[in-house]
């Protein structure tokens, strides 16, 4: 499976020193990025009618983030070449068998004259002793606290740039004031906006989740253990790397540059259990894959494991952009467990896909009856009246077993595979509306969290009797739910789960919650009302 490629490799090296040159002109801030307005001025000196760079800017910045960096800047370059020399400028004209090695960098007007006066102005500023020019301030030092009053406008230079503003000025103190830290999410580092998205692979044991990997990978990642009983006792993140190594759970959990610091809230019996895997891989540039435990079944659920399995499951699912859940024909029953982690996938059916592997150990018939099996299965588990995607396939390195499948299986084994690997080629450039569409489903939850936490406080007597009325409160934990719903006007389905809101509850004492503070949540409002649509107008197609 190949994501769309990076074209540095097949750009000569010769161009690549002169497209460095003229990215590093472009790049207005020194920030490594091309906005849209840096794009304007620049672009222009190609002659190129406005259509035109409207589509090199849309195929260039595939994954909607607002901005170019120099891989896609030689994107955009060889678009501008080859639509000088008369081509239309399309979606597949960079893989349609153009010879990129040897296109030469398109002409600008005056681009050289420009060059030189500004190497002239930066020598004429170094021979006075004037300091070059510092580039803008990383946008991880927003989340200092002595920093925040110091963002500006200037430094957001793409829309996940602004998303970490906005979530430093405006969520986060709503966040902590009411610990939504503490019953629903931890709060988010500079590693969860910047982090590549993720796939996560579920099922039960030997449904073939490491196999599904090693697939995709063309290749074994580091600590894969494959085999017919449950091989995989961890959580693995497979993700890319300089070189081939394994990195234990308790490391992961404090590298600052991972987004995986939440996971120490489940402890070192979870951490031990858990670990990442890097390799150098090109798949793996754009995304980050996660395989999971077998779900257990039947006698060996009893034996419970040392970690909350299905809170991990569902942290993970959160940070996800694709959930996997893998089945064998042989093993269609869905243990109570399995029924647990699919519970907690709530608020994720989305990203949900079903994949019905080693579909070519049954023949045709067979097939028709697993597959019809399968669905009032996961019918009784997933409480919506929509049929989810269900993938039929064999992903592993094996040819299809065509003996018992027949020339009509092997051909839609083909088909729901492409139809599968086209779905994971969108994740990268969905990731941006995904983290969009994640940061506002946090910043509502938040809202919602917040009403709730300052309901119950309004609800506890001012002096006597305060442990009495706080059981009261916690047992009678729906209606108060109700309550806070009917006042403010909520759709009932954004509610957090009643059974674990109770359990986070129990731990704390109401009387020392705050008070509902409305100021918090109008900034909030604003932020959803007007901040989030102006941030994804700046950065749209400049073109437009």
């Amino acid at each position: 499976m190949e994501i769309d490629p990076i074209p540095i490799g097949s750009c000569s090296k010769e161009n690549q020193i002169i497209y460095q040159q003229w990215f590093n002109y472009a790049d207005s801030d020194s920030d490594g990025r091309i906005t849209g307005s840096d794009a304007i001025k620049f672009f222009a000196m190609s002659n190129l009618s406005r259509q035109d760079l409207k589509q090199v800017w849309a195929i260039a910045d595939s994954k909607k983030q607002g901005y170019l960096g120099f891989a896609e800047f030689i994107i955009a370059m060889q678009l501008i070449s080859l639509g000088q020399s008369g081509q239309p400028i399309t979606q597949d004209l960079l893989s349609s068998g153009v010879e990129l090695k040897n296109l030469r960098p398109p002409t600008m007007d005056g681009l050289d004259a420009l060059m030189a006066k500004k190497r002239h102005k930066e020598k004429e500023v170094d021979s006075n002793g004037g300091s070059s020019l510092q580039p803008s301030s990383s946008s991880s030092s927003w989340f200092s606290s002595k920093s925040i009053k110091k963002v500006s406008l200037s430094n957001v230079t793409s829309i996940i740039d602004g998303l970490k503003k906005l979530y430093i000025q405006k969520l986060r103190p709503l966040e902590a004031t009411y610990r939504f830290n503490d019953f629903v999410s931890p709060l988010l580092t500079n590693s969860d906006f910047e982090a590549k998205p993720m796939v996560m692979l579920l099922g039960q044991y030997s449904t073939g989740k490491t196999t599904f990997i090693k697939h995709l990978l063309k290749a074994s990642y580091p600590g894969a253990h494959i085999g017919p009983e449950p091989t995989t006792d961890r959580f693995v993140v497979v993700m890319s790397g300089p070189d081939e190594r394994s990195i234990p759970g308790n490391t992961v959990a404090v590298q600052a540059d991972m987004p995986f610091s939440g996971l120490t809230s489940f402890g070192t019996a979870f951490l031990s259990k858990f670990e990442c895997s890097q390799m150098p891989h090109p798949l793996l540039d754009h995304i980050t894959l996660v395989d999971s435990p077998g779900v257990l079944s039947g006698e060996k659920q009893r034996t419970q494991r040392a970690y909350d399995f299905t809170g991990v499951t569902s942290w993970f699912a959160a940070k996800c952009d694709l959930i996997l859940l893998l089945f064998d024909p042989h093993k269609l029953d869905i243990s109570d467990e399995f029924k647990r982690v699919i519970s907690s996938l709530r608020g994720h059916d989305d990203k949900i896909r079903i994949v019905l592997n080693k579909a070519d150990q049954v023949d045709t018939q067979q097939l028709m009856r697993v597959y019809g099996a399968l669905m009032w299965s996961l019918g009784k588990v997933l409480n919506t009246p929509e049929v989810m995607r269900v993938y039929i396939g064999s992903f592993n390195d094996k040819p299809v077993n065509d003996a018992i499948s027949g020339p009509i299986g092997r051909d839609l084994f083909e088909k729901e595979q492409d139809d599968l690997l086209s779905d994971l080629k969108d994740i990268p450039k969905k990731a941006c509306d995904r983290r969009i569409n994640e940061f506002v489903k946090r910043a509502r939850a938040a809202k919602i969290h917040a009403y709730i936490i300052s309901h119950l406080k309004k609800e506890m007597p001012a002096m006597m009797g305060k442990s009495k009325a706080q059981q009261k409160l916690i047992d009678n934990l729906a209606a108060e739910f109700g309550k806070v719903q009917r006042e403010f006007h909520l759709p009932p389905g954004d509610f957090p789960d009643v059974e674990h809101f109770r359990e986070a509850l129990s731990g704390y004492n109401i009387d020392k919650f705050e008070k509902l503070k409305p100021k918090m949540i109008q900034a909030v409002d604003d932020m959803l009302g007007y901040d989030i649509p102006n941030l994804l107008k700046n950065f749209r197609n400049p073109y437009d």
